[in-house]
């Protein structure tokens, strides 16, 4: 096969209708716009916010207030009961880690520590953000954090 054999599927690519182009043509003379009135003539007919009168959706939905932050940073959460599954002393614990044994779904995460469980062997963890009791109960537990920067 070479490039020039190349072609689309039979049907997949229709004509683009010429309207106006004489009676033979099948759609000349009002071209397909039925006789006289608004939406016979140029520009004319309604636009998509009109409803015949009607009060138009757009009005009719509640008045939503507020915006989005596009800069806020979604936390994946981790809690110190998933970390004390890890039973050996000086463990380093990383994103790509909790994300290789199912913590959370992506390494590239920003992933904040939580403290709910108890720790009793000393981890290594990094991470990008440490609730105050993770902080307290980890190094209580004789291990060490570290926090990541945001990329």
């Amino acid at each position: 096969m070479k490039l020039h054999d190349l072609r689309p599927n039979e049907g997949s690519k229709k004509q683009r209708k010429r309207v106006g182009r004489g009676i033979s043509a099948g759609q000349g003379k009002t071209a397909g716009r039925g006789t006289k009135g608004q939406g016979a003539r140029s520009g004319g007919g309604k636009g998509i916010y009109f409803e015949g009168g009607q009060l138009p959706l757009a009005r009719r939905l509640p008045y939503k207030r507020g915006f989005t932050n596009i800069h806020k940073v979604y936390y994946k959460p981790v809690n110190l009961k998933s970390l004390a599954e890890f039973e050996f002393d000086g463990v380093e614990i990383t994103p790509e880690v909790m994300s290789a044994v199912g913590l959370i779904k992506k390494p590239t995460d920003p992933v904040v520590v939580l403290g709910d469980g108890d720790l009793t062997v000393a981890l290594n963890v990094k991470a990008h953000r440490f609730s105050a009791s993770a902080k307290e109960k980890i190094e209580a537990a004789g291990g060490t954090i570290e926090v990541l920067p945001l990329s």
